[in-house]
């Protein structure tokens, strides 16, 4: 019995899902207890047949939708050239193309380069290798609640702990966290603890790189202050530091522009890419200053299927599509009406504590009768939601937040469907 009659032999999410508990490891976290068999735009189907309204986008993957039409096309026409043949051994056109189009998006000083990779967490790990190779030093500081990936270095960067550290100790050296400085906290603690870094850790002339999210995602869909970043590339820029924007999350549209750096005037020197990127295939990248990227000996960076042909091809569209649908301009239409739909709830409802987000990268905090982050409550309302037909995610350090990452493409009447949705849910749990 191959793959597709094994599928088609049972329909039931349920004996799927004892499937999945009995063959795939529970450190694999699966939300849903029902199988995906066909999407499109903002809409998917479970192998039951019923609709869901897709609020999560694979995680800020889909930007342009499920299987849009020009990234299907373009993948399809990839297929019938070749499918494989690893860069680093016989390179092709197209993966030179596309870093020629991002090193002239991409909000970097000066002339620009990029090499590609397949994960975030790669992407993140390369740039780390990239700041090293270039500025001969080794220590890294990140923030407190940042994502950065899954992988040992990714991990030992990323500033929480459960569950993404918990049982993978010890991790690399020489990587330091200080406080995020979000909208409304205090950048004056933020640089105190960069001082204390400086003065009881490692000194300034031994860090290679500083490493944030203009948005936190995993840590709660926090905007970082504007005045942060400033102080942040003031500070490498006397230090001899490489600053690294983690635009893996925010990067393609999400946050109002193609890249959430564009929101602050500041340039970094790398900038990593993923999620987005490629339209659901599997990409990253790390472009950034021309003489940076080339710190790395020939050899030092690469991978068997990193800058894979077909997601090569369906980035083209992807980049394709956000200038001919001007997905930023969406994003910013989109972000602001969803933000006056919360804020119109939360003046009715008090445990909506934070209403926040920059562009289309939205959150909705939840907070218990005390003023104490609720995990259960912003539980209670994605569970809800999910029962009418309505994915969300949550996400924050404390689990008490849920955050909306449906694809900029969605039609207005499925963006509107969603909403009433989500207003229902609310109601349900909350009064």
């Amino acid at each position: 019995m191959n793959a597709l009659t094994d599928l088609k032999a049972d329909h039931s999410n349920a004996a799927w899902h004892a499937r999945r508990l009995a063959a795939t490891p529970r450190g694999v976290g699966v939300m849903g207890d029902f199988f995906i068999e066909r999407a499109r735009n903002a809409e998917f189907w479970d192998i039951e047949g019923r609709r869901f309204i897709d609020f999560a986008g694979g995680i800020a993957v889909l930007n342009t939708g499920h299987v849009h039409p020009k990234v299907q096309a373009a993948i399809a026409a990839q297929l019938q050239r070749f499918t494989h043949s690893c860069y680093q051994v016989v390179p092709y056109a197209e993966y030179v193309t596309l870093a020629e189009r991002l090193n002239a998006l991409v909000p970097i000083e000066g002339p620009a380069k990029t090499a590609f990779f397949s994960t975030g967490a790669e992407a993140v790990e390369n740039a780390i290798k990239i700041a090293r190779a270039a500025t001969g030093r080794s220590g890294v500081i990140a923030f407190g609640a940042a994502f950065h990936g899954r992988s040992l270095f990714s991990v030992a960067l990323t500033g929480k702990v459960v569950p993404y550290k918990v049982g993978f100790g010890p991790f690399p050296p020489e990587i330091y966290h200080v406080p995020f400085p979000a909208e409304g906290a205090s950048l004056a603690g933020t640089q105190q603890a960069m001082e204390q870094v400086f003065k009881c850790d490692i000194e300034p002339s031994r860090v290679a790189a500083i490493i944030f999210e203009p948005v936190q995602g995993e840590g709660g869909f926090n905007p970082i202050q504007a005045e942060a970043v400033r102080w942040l590339r003031q500070l490498c820029d006397q230090h001899g530091i490489l600053l690294i924007a983690d635009e893996v999350q925010t990067g393609f549209a999400r946050t109002g522009r193609l890249f959430a750096m564009e929101h602050f005037g500041v340039k970094p020197d790398l900038i990593t890419l993923a999620k987005s990127l490629a339209g659901g295939t599997t990409l990253s990248a790390v472009a950034g200053r021309a003489a940076v990227m080339d710190g790395p000996a020939p050899g030092g960076l690469g991978g068997t299927y990193a800058g894979h042909p077909l997601a090569i091809a369906a980035a083209h569209a992807v980049l394709d599509v956000m200038a001919a649908e001007r997905l930023p301009e969406r994003a910013q239409a989109l972000g602001g009406q969803l933000l006056a739909h919360l804020k119109a709830q939360q003046a009715k409802r008090a445990r909506i504590s934070d209403v926040r987000g920059l562009g289309a990268m939205v959150a909705c905090e939840f907070a218990d009768a005390n003023g104490a982050p609720d995990a259960e409550l912003a539980k209670a309302v994605q569970m809800a939601a999910l029962r009418r037909g309505l994915l969300l995610l949550t996400c924050g350090v404390h689990g008490n937040v849920i955050r909306f990452l449906f694809p900029l493409t969605i039609e207005d009447s499925v963006f509107a469907e969603g909403l009433q949705i989500l207003d229902a849910a609310l109601a349900e749990v909350m009064g």
